[in-house]
């Protein structure tokens, strides 16, 4: 029996374990091709754990993916999930220029319709990289005719996070429809704590992310819950060069990790983020004004 009736918002990253921001100082990205791809494999994993627990998610993918996986973006439109864009090659958007976003934005989205024959309305940058740095991706976004971001933790973290953002769906452009879906975080004496997923849930026992899902609930808000593929999946090759508290937040629990998604998907009740974001976007705060 589900403990809510609150939908929350389910994604997956989709990047594959060489891939991640923990790994970019250590694989250069002109390595990527002669790297052991893994993702689609793992992809079909959770498109098997999701139809079992009969969830509905948003396919945030990397257009980089996408070209090497188009039977992989078949099988997530094919199974009745979003899929949405994550970019093209993991870079950071504080990264790059705002002509450079809007050149990566137009280069990821043709890939991914192509690849998956949809249309692809939301986004979400490599590793949560919209910020207070440059506020004006969300007028691309806009510009490009997106629906939805979800690409703020307003939280403070040491690879991002946008702490004075608000926790909930928020209108960044005046005049827009576009409304930001910031990832999930709980508070607790005052201070938010990050609680969306990623290597949160996997580290963390699970009672902490069941407390700050319910917690988010009672608020009256849905939650949205993120992870990758590759966090599912224990046999992935280990990247020995990587500073150590990068093995330690890659590696930690990849074993428990399908056990503990399973526990989630049961306790609460989960859809995709295009609906989520057309729920909320009418009562998104205007934060632009």
């Amino acid at each position: 029996m589900n403990e809510t009736t609150v939908v929350n918002g389910l994604s997956v990253d989709v990047e594959d374990w060489f891939q991640v921001g923990a790994f970019e100082n250590t694989i250069a990205r002109s390595d990527w091709d002669a790297l052991e791809l893994r993702v689609g494999d793992n992809v079909a994993r959770i498109l098997d754990l999701f139809d079992e627990a009969g969830v509905k998610a948003t396919f945030f993918t990397l257009g980089w993916v996408a070209e090497r996986n188009p039977a992989a973006m078949r099988a997530i439109v094919d199974r009745g999930h979003e899929l949405a864009s994550h970019g093209y090659d993991h870079t950071r958007v504080f990264m790059l220029s705002r002509d450079e976003f809007a050149a990566d934005l137009m280069r990821a989205r043709a890939i991914l319709e192509d690849a998956g024959g949809q249309a692809i309305t939301g986004y979400r940058a490599p590793s949560f990289s919209i910020d207070s740095r440059n506020a004006w991706a969300h007028d691309v976004l806009a510009e490009h005719g997106y629906a939805y971001s979800s690409s703020v933790a307003p939280v403070v973290h040491d690879h991002y996070g946008w702490p004075e953002a608000p926790r909930f769906a928020f209108a960044p452009v005046s005049g827009s429809d576009l409304v930001e879906i910031p990832v999930t975080t709980a508070m607790l004496r005052g201070k938010r704590l990050a609680a969306g997923g990623g290597g949160f849930f996997r580290v963390l026992p699970y009672g902490f992310s069941r407390w700050a899902i319910r917690q988010v609930n009672r608020e009256g808000h849905p939650a949205v819950f993120y992870f990758h593929p590759w966090e599912i999946d224990p046999g992935q090759p280990r990247v020995a060069g990587a500073p150590l508290r990068s093995r330690l937040r890659h590696y930690t629990n990849l074993s428990k990790m399908a056990g503990k998604l399973s526990g989630l998907l049961g306790d609460f009740e989960w859809g995709r983020m295009d609906a989520l974001a057309a729920r909320e976007q009418p009562r998104s705060l205007d934060w632009a004004a």
